[in-house]
Order: C-alpha cells, then structure tokens, then sequence
C-alpha cells in the first residue's frame, strides 16, 4: 500500500472574494509608533459600524523599514513612524462592507494631534501561500516563547489546521486605557493553500481591531533568520 501525497500549488487554487483588504493611500507626516488604540478609536469614529463587525479586522501601519514583521522601532514615548507615499491604511472587512468602507475616502483621521488623510482604495485578495505570519497574537504577559508556541499550535490543531513549521517572533507591548496588551509575532510555514486562506480570513486569537491575529503573506522561515540580522528599522 502507498499513500503520496502530492504538495497543492498555490496558483492551482483560487482565493475567496467574500473576505478582502481594503488598501487606502495615505497622506500624512508621522504616526507614534504604538498607535494600535489611537487608529482604532480614530476609524471606529468614522465608520461607527465597524465595532460591531466581528469579521472586521485593523492593520496596523507599518513604514519600509519594519515590513518584514519581526522588527520593530522602540515603542518608548516619542518614537515615531515617519510615512512615505507608499504608506498604505489596510482594512481586511467582508465583502459587503467594502463600499461602505470606501466612505474614509477624503477623510482626515486625526491619531495623537497628527492628522491623516485618507486616499482611493484598491482591494487585495488574500493570498494562497503557504508561509504567512501575524505581527501580533495577543496573549499573557508572563507566557513565555515555548508556552506561546504550545498555545498557538492547540488553538490551530482544534480548528483542523496541521502545523508543521512555527516560529515564534520578538515581543511587543501596546498601551490601552485599561492596561497594556501583550503580543507576540508568530509565522507559520507549509500550510496547505486552504488552511492559509481559512487563517486568514478567521485569525487567531483576539483583539482584531486593534491589529492583533491578522495573517499575511510571507517569504519563508528563512527570510525570518534574514531579517533578524539586518540592522536598521
């Protein structure tokens, strides 16, 4: 008896359109770096539906210098993200909320006295890859890397996902009103084509809307040991 199981290639399956990005341009000096609650407050304000969305999900901002997830500017009081004109606000929403999201076309998002103004939006499928990470997963302030590992891979193993690589990122804290937000990076690799898309589209973990849990394509394991060298963020 012979069981071969061939790996699925990304481009042979078709991503679902019924949860998308929702990418705007921005235009806009600076943001703190920790502006997870700022940006949050500041859409919720403007589009009073998004709250009560539980499908809804916020991208935090990220500049060129810190795409690659695992490194981060200091988050100590008076750091800041200097934007360029590539700097993109990214919503992942459902379908039916996109036109109504398109309403933060034209509008200024005001996030620690900085005033942003918000661009034309394009949407972005998600992706079929089988390497994609999460900047943030929410979680205990005293759990340390193994204990996050384990929790992470429980979680997915009882929604049916099979993990066979994870690596655990560096630590980041968020300040909230109620108090501060533990996360911490995690990136998954050889995922099958439909365990990426159904991460993707259902997260892990809370705290959605404040950037928390929300997948994204990803080169590799071996771009992570990269880019955990490379000395500017």
């Amino acid at each position: 008896m012979l069981i071969w199981e061939e790996e699925q290639d990304p481009q042979d399956v078709a991503a679902p359109d019924d949860i998308l990005d929702l990418m705007f341009s921005l235009n806009g000096r600076r943001l703190p770096v920790d502006h997870a609650y700022g940006l949050s407050t500041a859409l919720q304000r403007a589009l009073p539906w998004l709250e009560e969305e539980p499908r809804a999900g916020i991208h935090l901002i990220h500049v060129a210098s810190s795409q690659n997830g695992w490194e981060r500017p200091s988050q100590e009081e008076g750091q800041w993200l200097m934007l360029s004109r590539r700097t993109k606000l990214t919503l992942r929403l459902p379908a039916e909320r996109l036109e109504a999201a398109r309403q933060l076309c034209g509008q200024t998002l005001e996030i620690a006295d900085q005033p942003l103004i918000v661009g034309d939006a394009k949407t972005r499928p998600l992706s079929t890859q089988g390497n994609i990470f999460a900047r943030y997963i929410a979680g205990p302030d005293e759990e340390n890397e193994d204990e996050f590992l384990r929790r992470s891979v429980t979680e997915l193993s009882a929604r049916g996902l099979r993990v066979k690589k994870a690596l655990c990122g560096i630590a980041h804290q968020f300040l909230l009103p109620a108090g501060p937000l533990h996360t911490r990076s995690l990136l998954l690799a050889g995922l099958r084509p439909e365990e990426s898309i159904q991460l993707q589209r259902h997260g892990l973990g809370p705290y959605r809307q404040l950037g928390c849990g929300l997948f994204l394509p990803h080169k590799g394991l071996e771009a992570v040991g990269k880019a955990s060298g490379d000395a500017g963020t």
